[in-house]
C-alpha cells in the first residue's frame, strides 16, 4: 500500500490509499480518483515528505519541569467521527436512491418529481453534467452501503 498527497485543479489538497504506484496511475487515467473536496476528476500528486522514524537508540526527550509545562493543546477533532456523524445526519434526513442519483436530481429540478432531500450514487461523467446544468451536488466522504463489507 502507498500513500499518495493528492491535489485537484481546483488547488484542494487530500490524501488517499493505493495498492501501487501502477494502480493510482491506472485508476487516474480511467477518471476514477475524484477531489474529496469538489469531485474534480483532474488530480496530480504532490510533493510529500517521507515518513521517518527515529532510530531504535534515539534518546526519548527529557520530560518537562511541572512548573514550567504549559497546558496541553486541545485535541483535534476526530476526523473518522465528525465523518460517521455526517453520514447518520445523510442517512437520517434523506433518501437514498442508490445509482439513480442524477436521473432522480435532474427530475426534481426539472419539476418532474417532488423535491426532497437525496443521496446516492452517480459517475464523475454524470455529476460534472449535474453540475453544469446548474444542479446543485456535493461529493460525499464516505461509501454507499451497497459498497460496505
Amino acid at each position: 500500500m502507498i500513500r499518495y498527497t493528492l491535489k485537484c485543479d481546483h488547488d484542494h489538497a487530500f490524501e488517499s490509499w493505493f495498492a501501487s504506484a501502477e494502480a493510482f496511475d491506472k485508476l487516474s487515467a480511467a477518471g476514477m480518483v475524484a477531489c474529496t473536496v469538489c469531485g474534480s476528476a483532474k488530480v496530480a500528486k504532490t510533493l510529500m515528505a517521507p515518513a521517518v522514524r527515529p532510530a531504535r537508540k534515539a534518546v526519548a526527550p527529557e520530560a518537562p519541569h511541572p512548573e514550567t509545562a504549559q497546558a496541553a493543546p486541545a485535541a483535534a477533532p476526530d476526523p473518522a467521527g465528525i465523518i460517521a456523524a455526517l453520514r447518520r445526519a445523510v442517512e437520517q434526513n434523506s433518501d437514498y436512491v442508490g445509482k439513480d442519483f442524477a436521473t432522480e436530481a435532474r427530475a426534481m429540478h426539472e419539476g418532474e418529481a417532488p423535491e426532497r432531500a437525496i443521496w446516492g450514487e452517480a459517475r464523475p461523467d454524470e455529476a460534472r453534467a449535474l453540475i453544469e446544468d446548474g444542479i446543485e451536488v456535493t461529493p460525499l466522504p464516505f461509501m454507499s452501503p451497497r459498497k460496505t463489507n
